[in-house]
């Protein structure tokens, strides 16, 4: 038997090769998308998290704030009814038993704690002229501050109360004698506070809030709040408190996010808390740091309302959340690579995980190549350099039920075939030489024609059986190929043109879309699913190629449970229907403006529902596309949409839409929620009839009404009455 050399490139060795190069490609790509999503994904969550925070604390921090502008409306209310009302008859009287002139020309109350006497003092500077108008207010002023400082106390440090004349009235328990220290040239009309709440300085009549300073006395830091009373056009007094700020610049400075820091600013840029100032004692910070700071101030300035922002040139996250009542920022500073790291930690995973299974899938199809083609193989080369040399016998695996077994049972058979006809050849030769010796060269020449055709015929019909076995395997990998370009035909990549197309049409609420918006919250499941279902298909896309078909069933598994994982139940939650009104509008805003159609709302105010809003939200979208179609007809300038949120008599909520489009006729209204019933060439039939049964799972009911063709029509929702209505 010959010996065959090995071949110079094996084909286990050359596959294996090729299919590691391609493997290797895809999973750098899919490292490199998984790392970009991921990226995505983990930003818009912790941007998410950190605009709800930003929120929350901006709620806790304004509360002291949003108290002081109560208790002085309530204080401005019942002093403006006092001042109003007619001066008791002992008025003069009870003003000189409460109040005394002192020898320096003030006038001042009796020291506090004598008999009779609240923690209420006065102080009147010289020269002011004590007419009984005056008087009045002052006792006024007085007898409020003695009956609401006390409740007051519990949150303010102090409440008083001062009058446009001079007089300044104070209820502060901590300094009670406070209008017996004070020198006699001393002059409140001068003061920050009061200057403020002057009409030429407050226009508006509105609190307003002093500049942050440090009280005298305990060396803390406050600010002060000022409500301005006029009565009948005149300014009569200006009622304030005194709020401390070591708590808040406390929590501003120590409670924060991790690997974040707070700072506390006024929209003039004075800086009232910064972690900075804490730690340098209250110096001032180094200019590169101040210049920082005055960027980060303008940045925020500059938001438009946006609660989160980037400052792309220090590498952080703004989040604002403005204190009602004061022009105060409160600010959270959070570094882009706090966002960033968990998604490159996470492509790290994946490009480990993807190299692991990489070497270990090299592993098992270089086992399978060399088990299932390379030995084969190499059993029919050496079949064939035996048949070549003229030995018949073969002995291959004819126990595989595939193509290679097939081809294996074709070979011997011709072996056989060969073997007999070689048998007959070699029978003939030795009659012929015992016939006619003289025909013994041209028998042997015969002889030796018979034998090169046998050889040629054999040869052929072996080529002839390879051939139709290869064609065989080419039939298979044809066939392979042609369900891997199904496959990847229908790959849901429109899906990924539809996300985007949604992601570029609300780039200028991006952040909003993706937080409250029911769908942009489904948004990121969504693509998570979509882009494992694109995984998924190249999976099996590779597997054909490779014709590992025994790892498809698994493949398929994997993906059928993790559907199954991915499949979440309904909520039924609190929802403000006209929020979702808006909501359905607005996903179909880009075709109203194309179809040039006017949306008219009239939304009367009724109590949220609870309700799964996510059906909801798919009945009244599909609607207001209906009428978007409906109203194709008509002018572009006459094309017009209602919508109706109103409440019946017997308690029941109605959503209505009315168009003045194409309308309905009369023998179509009760079959336009039927299944498959479209009056649109482009239409599936479909939508009004999910919506139906949508509204009868809600326990409502979808009707339509039209007064015929050319006349308009109006769909309507109707939703029962909650619970607690209905039962009333």
């Amino acid at each position: 038997m010959p010996h065959l050399p090995p071949p110079h490139s094996p084909l286990a060795r050359s596959t294996l090769i090729k299919m590691g190069v391609r493997i290797a490609v895809v999973i750098a790509l899919s490292t490199f998308f998984s790392f970009l999503h991921m990226r995505h994904t983990l930003r818009a969550e912790a941007l998410a998290q950190l605009s709800q925070y930003v929120e929350q604390r901006g709620t806790q921090e304004e509360s002291i704030f949003l108290l002081a502008e109560d208790t002085q409306a309530l204080l401005a209310r019942d002093m403006e009814a006092r001042v109003r009302a007619a001066p008791a008859p002992d008025e003069d009287a009870r003003f000189h038993r409460l109040f005394t002139r002192l020898p320096d020309g003030t006038v001042r109350t009796r020291p506090a704690g004598s008999e009779g006497t609240p923690w209420v003092g006065a102080f009147i500077p010289p020269g002011v002229a004590l007419d009984a108008g005056l008087r009045h207010r002052v006792l006024v002023a007085y007898d409020v501050l003695a009956q609401y400082g006390p409740a007051f106390r519990v949150r303010f440090v102090d409440t008083f109360i001062t009058l446009p004349e001079g007089p300044m009235l104070t209820y502060w328990p901590e300094r009670p004698n406070i209008n017996l220290e004070v020198d006699s040239s001393f002059n409140p009309l001068s003061l920050e506070y009061f200057q403020t709440s002057l009409p030429g300085n407050n226009p508006t009549r509105r609190p307003v809030w002093t500049r942050v300073s440090k009280e005298e006395v305990a060396a803390k830091w406050m600010v002060t709040v000022t409500t301005p009373l006029d009565v009948d056009g005149r300014y009569v007094a200006a009622l304030s408190h005194d709020v401390m700020l070591e708590e808040l610049i406390s929590r501003t400075l120590n409670d924060h996010l991790p690997k974040s820091y707070n700072i506390l600013f006024r929209d003039d840029g004075e800086l009232i808390a910064h972690p900075r100032m804490k730690a340098s004692g209250g110096q001032l910070m180094p200019e590169e740091e101040q210049e920082q700071l005055r960027e980060l101030m303008e940045r925020v300035r500059n938001r438009q309302g946006e609660p989160v922002v980037e400052l792309p040139s220090q590498g952080v996250w703004l989040a604002v959340a403005r204190l009602h009542g004061t022009d105060w920022n409160f600010v959270t500073v959070l570094p882009e690579h706090v966002v960033s790291q968990p998604a490159i930690q996470a492509a790290r995973i994946v490009l480990l995980l993807g190299v692991l299974s990489l070497l270990l899938e090299l592993v098992i199809m270089s086992w399978v190549l060399r088990k299932q083609i390379s030995r084969p193989l190499l059993d029919f080369t050496q079949a064939t350099a035996r048949i070549s040399s003229g030995d018949f016998q073969v002995n291959l695996n004819t126990a595989r039920e595939d193509e290679l077994g097939q081809l294996g049972k074709a070979f011997e058979a011709m072996a056989t075939r060969l073997r007999r006809r070689e048998e007959d050849l070699r029978a003939a030769n030795e009659g012929l030489e015992q016939r006619v010796e003289e025909r013994t060269r041209e028998l042997k020449s015969v002889h030796q024609q018979l034998v090169q055709t046998a050889r040629r015929t054999g040869m052929a019909e072996i080529a002839t059986n390879v051939l139709h076995n290869v064609g065989n395997v080419l039939t298979s990998v044809y066939t392979s190929s042609q369900v891997a370009k199904e496959r990847v035909l229908g790959m849901r990549l429109d899906h990924v043109s539809r996300v985007a197309q949604m992601l570029q049409a609300r780039q200028a609420n991006l952040a909003v879309f993706l937080t409250e918006d029911e769908r942009g919250k489904l948004l990121t499941p969504f693509l998570d699913k979509l882009g494992q279902n694109l995984l998924d298909e190249r999976q099996e896309v590779i597997s054909l190629l490779e014709d590992v078909s025994r790892y498809t069933e698994h493949i398929g598994e994997i993906v059928k449970v993790q559907q199954d994982y991915a499949r979440t139940p309904r909520l039924y939650e609190p929802v403000v229907l006209s929020e979702l009104v808006e909501d359905a509008l607005r996903i179909n805003a880009a075709g109203l403006t194309r179809h040039h159609v006017t949306v008219e709302r009239r939304l009367e105010p009724v109590p949220p529902i609870v309700t799964d809003k996510h059906k909801m939200l798919m009945i009244l979208v599909n609607l207001v596309s209906n009428a978007k179609y409906a109203l194709d007809p008509v002018p572009e300038d006459s094309r017009r949409l209602v919508v109706l949120l109103q409440r019946s008599a017997e308690g029941s909520i109605h959503i209505a839409l009315r168009d003045n489009g194409m309308g309905i006729a009369p023998e179509l209204l009760t079959r336009i929620f039927q299944y498959g019933f479209t009056t649109r060439e482009e239409g599936h039939g479909f939508g009004l009839h999910s919506s139906a049964l949508a509204a009868q799972e809600l326990g409502g009911v979808l009707k339509a009404e039209s007064e015929g063709p050319g006349r308009g029509a109006t769909f309507t929702l109707v939703i029962p009455p909650p619970p607690a209505q209905a039962e009333t």
